[in-house]
């Protein structure tokens, strides 16, 4: 084998890079291999950066092709990006649908369809999902809290 070919021989800019590390191109440090992402289709089991370069050219790339983070798992979730959940809310007046007093900031969908329904509060989306989206059980709640209202 071609000692330059190995990672433990190489060296970089007169470095010698020690076995267990590897150089990362983006940053040029030499690191541990902990350091860097796994990669097994890699001949050494690593990624070609470190952890810290990885991540930004990943914040970097979402950002060029998508126009952010946001955007992007919205796409990828709900099929809507952050401009059609935007004019959502603009539809909405900007308030929750269900309780019309807090600001409508998240994206509900029906789990079943994956549709996306409207955009509703934390607390109003949070107790659908506790709820299970089951309409039988949201009528027993009620029925619940009825029968146990305190009378003034």
């Amino acid at each position: 084998m071609d000692p330059r070919a190995r990672n433990d021989q190489l060296s970089f800019e007169g470095r010698h890079v020690r076995p267990g590390h590897k150089r990362c191109p983006r940053c040029t440090g030499i690191k541990p291999l902990a350091d860097f992402v796994r990669n097994r289709s890699r001949p050494d089991g690593h990624g070609t950066y470190c952890l810290p370069c990885n991540a930004a050219r990943n914040r970097e790339y979402v950002q060029r092709k998508h126009g952010g983070y946001s955007h992007y798992r919205l796409m990828q979730k709900y099929g809507i990006g952050r401009s059609g959940v935007d004019a959502m809310i603009e539809v909405q007046g900007g308030l929750c649908p269900i309780c019309e007093k807090r600001p409508a900031v998240h994206v509900d969908h029906d789990h079943r369809t994956g549709r996306v329904r409207e955009i509703l509060c934390e607390l109003c989306n949070g107790t659908l999902g506790a709820f299970r989206d089951d309409p039988a059980i949201i009528a027993k709640a009620i029925t619940y809290l009825e029968a146990h209202r305190a009378t003034d």
